[in-house]
């Protein structure tokens, strides 16, 4: 099964992912390892909040804030 996330804007609309950003990952251990290292400048790149989908489009969770506090 394959996890993508989905890139929020501060309305909670969808937004372009960074141009670096993997488009889907093999397992969600993997995912969360990538997010974990790379949220700060996910932040600064103005993503506001994330949610992890799998393979099939559903939520795994989310939203989850990039905003300190």
């Amino acid at each position: 099964m394959a996890f993508r996330w989905r890139y929020l804007d501060a309305s909670g609309a969808e937004t372009a992912p960074p141009a670096d950003a993997p488009e889907e990952f093999d397992d969600q251990a993997e995912a969360e390892a990538w997010f974990g290292d790379t949220w700060e400048d996910l932040r600064e790149a103005g993503i506001d909040a994330v949610d992890l989908l799998d393979d099939s489009g559903e939520k795994v969770y989310g939203p989850m804030s990039l905003q300190e506090g």
